[in-house]
């Protein structure tokens, strides 16, 4: 199904990329802090930003906020049409919104004429916390209660001539999540918001968001991502790159391909990798470096890739684009190969 095209700011939805975004755990009306963290995700590799607008203050903080920092900046507001109104006249890029909690049909009405002035898109969905009551009776706790409240709010905001809608329709529960989109992708041309909601801790979160994420993108599900983990939205982003590149829709960055180790290995392989892994995760260049243990597998693999090292307890070799080219030292391999890859990063 061709997709309708949605813009945040200078970020395109359903254009065939798909973008990362995250939310801020600021208070928003903290100007100096919020605009920190939203540079911190801009240089992680966010693309939009999501802002919460609790009070008046909040919503008078993005004209601030959205001076200073390169991201769009999405308002999430509840229960208010003032706020919501507040906070799109402050130059909010997008709008989070529930129409069923925006208080009834003079509300929305409000809210609606604000953002068809502004121009700006409209996020919509539900949640296994938020299914509309009706939905809820009729279908319980499902994917077809999610995706029958997710269009309830569509059809709500498309009545008051909104026609720049994302929509969501996330759960904590996995299955659950993959069958709602899958549903939601088959009944809607609207670009499509996806994530697991409250995935947990990083560990389990990280899991979760992965199978979810990534089984809706690996059927062609999906135009903006965000992992929700109980985390510093940093690692969200992170994440969310990492989940992309694993689905194959990211090409621009640096692959850095490791062994688990085993008895075998004779040097610090796990310690090189994950400073390798340290220093490359927000290049955007296509390269291929290989950190392997020994020399079972680790020619073979390193010669496959852009810049490679495989060793022993006495010496390393270190391949370049699949030619061995010099062996070194054990003691100084690690310095050895990080001047390699900086030559390669230029």
């Amino acid at each position: 199904m061709q997709k309708r095209q949605v813009r945040v700011g200078n970020v395109v939805l359903g254009g065939g990329q798909v973008s990362v975004q995250s939310m801020t755990t600021e208070k928003t009306s903290d100007v100096e802090r919020s605009v920190a963290q939203i540079i911190r995700l801009a240089n992680a590799g966010c693309e939009i930003a999501r802002v919460a607008v609790l009070d008046e203050e909040d919503a008078r903080a993005i004209r601030a906020i959205r001076e200073r920092v390169p991201l769009p900046i999405v308002a999430d507001v509840h229960f208010s049409p003032r706020l919501a109104v507040l906070a799109v006249e402050a130059g909010a890029d997008k709008l989070r919104i529930n129409p069923g909690n925006i208080g009834g049909e003079a509300g929305i009405a409000r809210v609606t004429d604000c953002v068809k002035a502004h121009h700006i898109p409209v996020r919509v969905g539900a949640n296994t916390g938020s299914i509309e009551r009706d939905a809820l009776a009729k279908y319980g706790r499902s994917a077809e209660a999610l995706v029958e409240s997710a269009l309830c709010n569509v059809r709500i905001l498309e009545r008051h001539g909104i026609e720049d809608i994302v929509i969501s329709g996330k759960a904590s529960d996995v299955p659950l999540t993959v069958e709602a989109y899958t549903l939601l992708a088959q009944r809607t041309d609207y670009p499509l918001h996806v994530g697991v909601t409250e995935a947990g801790t990083r560990e389990a979160g990280i899991v979760k968001s992965s199978v979810g994420i990534g089984a809706l993108l690996l059927r062609g599900i999906g135009d903006t991502i965000r992992v929700s983990l109980t985390e510093d939205p940093v690692e969200e982003v992170i994440a969310g790159h990492n989940i992309l590149r694993a689905c194959g829709l990211e090409r621009e960055y640096v692959e850095v391909v490791s062994c688990p180790t085993c008895g075998r290995c004779e040097y610090d392989c796990a310690g090189l990798a994950a400073r390798v892994n340290a220093r490359v995760r927000t290049v955007k260049k296509a390269l291929k470096v290989a950190v392997m243990g020994c020399v079972v597998n680790g020619p073979g693999e390193a010669r496959g890739c852009d810049l490679g090292i495989a060793g022993g307890g006495k010496y390393c070799v270190i391949m370049q684009r699949g030619k061995e080219d010099v062996r070194v030292p054990a003691s100084e391999a690690e310095a050895a190969f990080f001047a390699r890859l900086e030559e390669l990063l230029q």
